[in-house]
């Protein structure tokens, strides 16, 4: 059919999808079967680790969106902290359900992160002042859950009160059912690509660029320097609060080593680095490689009585240590991180 004399035909919108994610979708949606048909043994502890991995790289990605433009922080292990404290606290003290906790929670932690962020920006503080102010604002954060022991449990931890033995939306209790576990925080990692995506694909991200580069010549072309600070410190804190909430449910256990304080922090910033904090899975492969170690040399050392007695106490600081020395190696010879590197190698390729 031919279009009407004096009219054009409407050139056709497709939507193009990345085979490839398409792919890796599918496959991450067939993973709890995969398993459960090759190990049906162990497929609950094979999907134990698939769920800590999509969480923590939730919270990385949330992390990176603030990374990426230069502002590196060393307080979104405060911002796990809070939200999830503040998520069980008013589950087990006041008897409101996590599904009003969890958004208090997050606002909560946005709240803090406007108040530290505001004047921090408005007095341009950034670099390594930056990383130490945020730095005191997670041992403050660590140092008031060891302090209020009375009400968080103090350096011991607290768990959420189970509604029952089995699972619980009012309660936000899935443990039990690690298939579901597993496709909640599969929906919460995939949510967090989103919202990095969405920002990547913003204006914001130029203006946060350029302001990376130079605040004053950013602000000479109109950009609100501050606003768009205060706005990504915003979705991160908040991204960073929800995944901690989420994971304290999951885990049924929170303590101020395991979601909150200086050593969470620490992680994070590693994660990234090593993962690539310019690329959007960058996180989720850092995710990858620390839970993996983690959990590998956990493993490890359990098992071999020789290790233990050759370690002793310091094989539980084990993990930590290969993190300070992989980060000195990654900040020295890959800085951009395994994707990230892998990216500018092939987009060069592809140049050539």
């Amino acid at each position: 059919m031919t279009p009407a004399s004096g009219t054009a035909a409407a050139p056709a919108t497709r939507l193009r999808i990345n085979p490839f994610y398409v792919v890796g979708l599918a496959a991450l949606v067939a993973l709890p079967f995969i398993l459960d048909a090759i190990y049906p043994v162990s497929s609950r502890y094979y999907l134990h680790l698939a769920v800590q991995i999509l969480f923590w790289a939730f919270i990385y990605t949330g992390w990176s969106l603030m990374g990426r433009f230069g502002l590196v922080s060393l307080g979104h292990g405060a911002f796990t902290g809070i939200g999830a404290y503040v998520t069980v606290l008013l589950w087990n003290d006041a008897g409101l359900t996590p599904l009003i906790g969890i958004p208090v929670a997050v606002a909560a932690a946005v709240l803090v992160s406007q108040i530290v962020g505001y004047p921090s920006f408005r007095q341009r503080i950034r670099g390594h002042y930056f990383a130490l102010l945020t730095l005191a604002l997670t041992e403050f954060v660590r140092l008031a859950i060891v302090g209020l022991r009375d009400v968080t449990g103090g350096s011991l931890g607290t768990q959420p009160d189970r509604a029952g033995d089995g699972i619980s939306l009012v309660a936000v209790q899935f443990e039990p059912d690690r298939v579901l576990a597993y496709f909640v925080a599969l929906a919460t990692w995939i949510v967090g690509l989103y919202v990095w995506h969405r920002v990547d694909r913003s204006m914001d991200r130029y203006a946060l660029e350029a302001a990376n580069v130079d605040e004053d010549a950013a602000a000479s072309v109109g950009i609100d320097v501050t606003r768009e600070k205060l706005k990504v410190t915003a979705i991160s804190a908040g991204m960073c609060a929800f995944g901690g909430a989420m994971f304290g449910q999951y885990q049924m256990y929170i303590g101020p080593d395991t979601i909150a304080g200086l050593a969470i922090s620490l992680n994070i910033v590693f994660a990234c680095i090593v993962g690539g904090v310019g690329v959007m899975l960058g996180p989720t492969l850092g995710a990858l490689l620390t839970q993996m170690l983690a959990e590998t040399l956990r493993v490890g050392i359990a098992s071999s009585e020789t290790l233990r007695s050759a370690l002793g106490s310091s094989a539980l600081a084990l993990d930590t240590a290969i993190y300070g020395l992989l980060l000195i190696v990654f900040i020295i010879y890959m800085p951009k991180g395994i994707l990230g590197t892998v990216q500018d190698r092939f987009g060069r390729g592809r140049r050539r």
